[in-house]
């Protein structure tokens, strides 16, 4: 028997991708700081996901010795993580209002891609199907998802 447990990615900033992530629905469900190994780890999951579906971000801690901290490029190589929410259209507009691009705006009221502060994509997909609404419609593409 196999069971799904988490994806795990890589953070830079955990506070501000927490909070990326709370703006999709997602809420933090545990947090363990390592101080042997100089790491957190924090499990994020939709409401009532606790334990069945979960991200895990891992947050490396800067080296002792004061110089910079890991940076991560090419998150676009993890592939990306998907959701299904209520309202794709509500959803696209509370991270736009906090800053997020749109990369791939819900033209279609069903499919659209934003990226976490670390370069994450993350899919999302309305439950159901929404009527093609503006100003999504015509919504031009940005840049890569």
């Amino acid at each position: 028997m196999v069971k799904y447990l988490h994806s795990m990615i890589r953070v830079t900033d955990p506070d501000s991708t927490v909070d990326f992530f709370k703006l999709i629905g997602l809420e933090e469900v545990r947090r363990f700081d390592v101080e042997a190994g100089r790491f957190t780890l924090i499990f994020l999951a939709a409401s009532g996901q606790a334990g069945v579906a979960e991200v895990e971000l891992t947050y490396n801690w800067p080296p002792e010795d004061g110089s910079g901290g890991e940076d991560y490029s090419g998150g676009r190589n993890f592939g990306h993580l998907a959701y299904r929410v209520d309202n794709i259209y509500e959803t696209c507009q509370r991270l736009a209002e906090a800053g997020h691009i749109i990369h791939r705006p819900p033209r279609d009221g069903h499919m659209a891609f934003v990226k976490s502060p670390d370069g994450i994509s993350v899919e999302l997909l309305q439950d159901g199907h929404l009527a093609p609404a503006e100003p999504w419609v015509s919504m031009a593409n940005t840049g890569s998802w």
